[in-house]
Order: structure tokens, then C-alpha cells, then sequence
């Protein structure tokens, strides 16, 4: 089970990207997340495949450590992802800081990534 089904139940749709191009907000999206009609949906609310998601980026994260040869074999562990708007937030255990800085590095890659916080997340 990689991260993504691990973390949020689903499996990688076919048409998954971890930076998909961006739709644009309809009305109904519009009026709701006080954006304004066809404007770009925020970077940290892109789903997998471009549509908007409140979890968007966690979910493009969880993607890019599964397609991380160095990162899908640690999906078993108890990390964690999460967001607080463009921040990727990380809890949980990992089994060296060689594999923390990795995910850090995946992470801060993906786009709508202002940063990376680790603060709940121990070594060893």
C-alpha cells in the first residue's frame, strides 16, 4: 500500500500528476472559496489531477513520495502528511534523518510548497 491509499484511502487515478496543471474555479467553486469565477484555483488546493481539493497538496505530496523509488518503501511507516495552506507538515517517526531530509526535499518540490515543517516528526 503506497502513501497515497495509505494516507487518504485512494489509489493513483490515471490522470494523477504531482504538479497538474491548475483548473479554473467554477461558480459554485467561485462563490464558495471566495475566489472569483474562472480564476486559477491556489496552488495548495490543486488535486492530483487539477481540480480543486482542500487537500490538495498533501495528497500531490503522498503522490510524489510514491513515485520516489528512495521514499515508497517507508509509505509502511507511521508518517503522517498534512497542510496548513502552503505548508506541507510532516508527524510521526522516521527511521534516520537521511530519510527526513528526503521528504523534505520531495516535498518542497511540489508545487504550492511554501514549506515543510518537521517540528512533529522524530528520528530513529
Amino acid at each position: 500500500m503506497g502513501w497515497l491509499q495509505k494516507l487518504f484511502g485512494q489509489k493513483k487515478p490515471d490522470n494523477a500528476s504531482v504538479n497538474p496543471t491548475p483548473q479554473v474555479a467554477d461558480s459554485t467553486l467561485a462563490a464558495a472559496e471566495g475566489l472569483t469565477e474562472n480564476a486559477p484555483i491556489p496552488p495548495e488546493r490543486v488535486g492530483l489531477s487539477g481540480e480543486y481539493d482542500q487537500s490538495g497538496l498533501a495528497k500531490r505530496v503522498c503522490l510524489a513520495f510514491d513515485e520516489n523509488s528512495e521514499l515508497a518503501p517507508y509509505s509502511e511507516d507511521t508518517v503522517w502528511v498534512a497542510q496548513t495552506g502552503g505548508t506541507v507538515v510532516l508527524k510521526g517517526k522516521v527511521p534516520s534523518q537521511d530519510v527526513l531530509n528526503k521528504m523534505v526535499n520531495v516535498a518542497s518540490s511540489v508545487s504550492g510548497a511554501t514549506s515543510v515543517n518537521t517540528d512533529q516528526v522524530t528520528v530513529g
